[in-house]
């Protein structure tokens, strides 16, 4: 088997056993990542030297006995909207815009943890935008088949995994961001639970929502990730101080007794004939397991949706005030648009939206989560579209596309 087919996990465990070295590894990254680069289009920026630097260094702390952190040699690259030192991000966008205040937290987590970061990944302008379309990047394009989207934002993440490019990666997912992107190309996306993970030093979209998200192949690579990324943050004054456990032990237990709830409204009304037989098939892998498969009838999910359209528009809208009052000739057309809408929310609706907001959400939460441990539903409703189909100005029914998105 091929150095990049190995998981997270089995590449940090071969490394620090030294049945190979980190340099093998992260040179035949590099190898993929020429052969494949221009067909997905996943890169902004390769660090082909320092990552093999960094791998050399790797690999003399191990052959002297110094301690290594548990991704230790793993080549990682992460969506261009964390911030390092000495570098900026460019966010997707044609003009980087202004640095952020102070080196993302959880480069420097993953920094420690011994990983090294072999590139940076395409992303929408700014994080606004679902397909993968990037008017200054280029499209990014989904590796099982370049005719379609990717997802977005975080596109470079979804590709960069499945086509196996690198090991893991760190995007962001405000409304779906690296869901979308780890459906679109079948990989693990993990959107955690808001202030589990540190946003300091990550471009901000809608400041009180978004949440660092985590691109994997597997669920163990996933809880090893998220081991290292989670804790409490003294610059990030909504990061959790909760303890954070061995995600890893979890998935010893099994799933027996686990209650599945299968929605009987709103979330599989309109989905496509063959994303219901997967789901029909999941379904039945999960009884075989010995989970619980119980039906569940959701609070209707229509005023969080509303609810989120208002402060996501709102916020955007204020983090690109700025910006877009002296560059906004520097944004695509459509993003403007988008970054703009938030002006037409007055403050009043932005101030309810934010004093409902706990209230619809332990609504729905209760409402489901007495009934079920988790909840079973498709991230995609649809087929994997066509970029073609989602192009700004393309075809008729891009709109119904995006929305379903």
């Amino acid at each position: 088997m091929s150095i990049v087919e190995w998981t997270l996990t089995e590449t940090a465990s071969a490394i620090a056993e030294r049945r190979i070295s980190s340099v093998e590894v992260v040179a035949g990254h590099l190898r993929a990542i020429e052969a494949w680069q221009p067909h997905v289009n996943a890169f902004v920026s390769v660090f082909a030297e320092q990552a093999l630097d960094a791998a050399r260094r790797a690999d003399d702390a191990l052959s002297t006995g110094r301690d290594v952190g548990p991704l230790h040699g793993v080549p990682l690259a992460h969506k261009d909207m964390f911030q390092r030192q000495g570098r900026r991000a460019t966010c997707g966008s044609r003009a980087s815009p202004p640095p952020l205040s102070a080196a993302s937290t959880l480069l420097q987590r993953f920094d420690a943890a011994g990983a090294i970061e072999i590139g940076a990944l395409h992303m929408a302008e700014f994080a606004l935008g679902p397909t993968g379309h990037n008017a200054f990047l280029g499209d990014c394009r989904n590796p099982w088949n370049a005719a379609h989207v990717s997802g977005g934002s975080s596109s470079g993440g979804g590709v960069a995994v499945a086509a196996r490019l690198v090991c893991g990666s760190l995007g962001s997912d405000t409304g779906g961001s690296v869901r979308l992107p780890a459906s679109a190309t079948g990989v693990l996306g993990l959107k955690p639970t808001n202030g589990r993970v540190t946003r300091d030093g990550m471009m901000p979209l809608a400041p009180s929502v978004d949440v660092p998200g985590i691109f994997a192949r597997s669920a163990r690579d996933a809880a090893v990730v998220l081991r290292i990324a989670a804790g409490r943050d003294s610059r990030d004054a909504r990061s959790s101080s909760r303890p954070v456990p061995d995600y890893a032990l979890a998935l010893v237990r099994g799933i027996e007794g686990l209650r599945v709830g299968i929605p009987e409204n709103f979330f599989l009304e309109d989905v496509d004939p063959d994303v219901e037989a997967a789901l029909a098939e999941s379904r039945r892998v999960l009884g075989s397991l010995g989970a619980r498969l119980v039906k569940v009838r959701v609070p209707q999910p229509e005023p969080l949706t509303e609810l989120s359209r208002a402060l996501v528009y709102a916020e955007a809208s204020a983090v690109h005030s700025t910006w877009l009052r002296d560059h906004a000739a520097e944004y695509s057309p459509q993003v403007r648009v988008r970054a703009a809408t938030g002006f037409a929310i007055p403050a009043p609706i932005y101030l309810q939206a934010q004093a409902v907001r706990p209230l619809l959400l332990r609504r729905f939460v209760q409402g489901v989560f007495d009934a079920c441990d988790v909840l079973h539903l498709p991230t995609l409703g649809i087929s994997v579209p066509t970029r073609t189909e989602t192009d700004v100005g393309s075809a008729a029914a891009m709109w119904d596309k995006i929305a379903r998105l």
